[in-house]
């Protein structure tokens, strides 16, 4: 791997029993970077997100996270797992307060003098009002900001993202949105965002990536990829078409 290299993905399959749903044959993420995913239902988006956060391994071929190869029936050690965090599209939170759940993932890695952390993620995402509130009663918008909060007193090298603005009002959407770039511009912080929304893909991603039935079609730089595709299945998904 060169320098800048975070993942570097070759010959990768991810199969249930006959059924292959993902095949990648060459695919690199770069540190600082954000990178979206985008495509169809099914085409292997989230399936990819799960396997660059070591939830699910590889069938055949590898994934290299910083110079550490896994593959099937390997395990990552915990330390770069640790350095890896997702935010999924329905966040399961805790029936306990805000400050709580933020703060678990800290107690779990006996991080206990973290109150100027967790004080700091809640000002970020906008709920530090909120602190003490029960988590199960906010919104579906104010739920995923505490996720992201979860997320950022943890301090990942990268950030995966699954759907994170699905269903959720465009004030919502915007304020999420703007923390994930802040954290990718102030922090330096690796961004991979699955979506289905090509709107924030062009707003928020430096490159972006197509699947299509678990295979890439076509990555290319945000103003390549918008401007220029060039494969006609990649332009026609661009303009709202239906592509399968």
């Amino acid at each position: 791997m060169n320098n800048n290299q975070l993942y570097r993905i070759r010959d990768l399959r991810k199969c249930y029993e006959k059924r292959c749903i993902l095949h990648l044959e060459n695919l690199d993420i770069y540190k600082g970077e954000i990178m979206a995913l985008v495509g169809p239902s099914g085409a292997g988006k989230s399936t990819l997100l799960r396997m660059l956060n070591f939830l699910e391994t590889p069938t055949e071929g590898e994934i290299e996270f910083e110079g550490f190869s896994f593959k099937e029936g390997g395990e990552p050690p915990l330390d770069l797992r640790r350095r890896v965090t997702t935010v999924f599209q329905r966040p399961v939170l805790l029936n306990r307060s805000v400050w709580d759940n933020v703060a678990y993932g800290l107690q779990l890695r006996n991080n206990r003098n973290s109150t100027d952390v967790i004080q700091s993620a809640l000002e970020k995402v906008g709920l530090e009002r909120l602190a003490k509130q029960r988590a199960r009663t906010l919104s579906g918008g104010e739920a995923q900001r505490v996720a992201l909060a979860r997320a950022l007193v943890l301090e990942p090298d990268v950030l995966l993202m699954d759907e994170p603005t699905a269903n959720l009002d465009p004030a919502n959407v915007t304020i999420i949105e703007k923390i994930a770039s802040d954290l990718n511009k102030g922090s330096g912080t690796t961004l991979v965002l699955v979506t289905h929304n090509i709107f924030q893909a062009k707003r928020l991603a430096h490159r972006v990536v197509f699947l299509l039935e678990g295979q890439l079609i076509e990555m290319g730089s945000n103003s390549e990829f918008f401007n220029t595709p060039r494969d006609p299945r990649t332009k026609a998904f661009i303009g709202g078409e239906m592509v399968y």
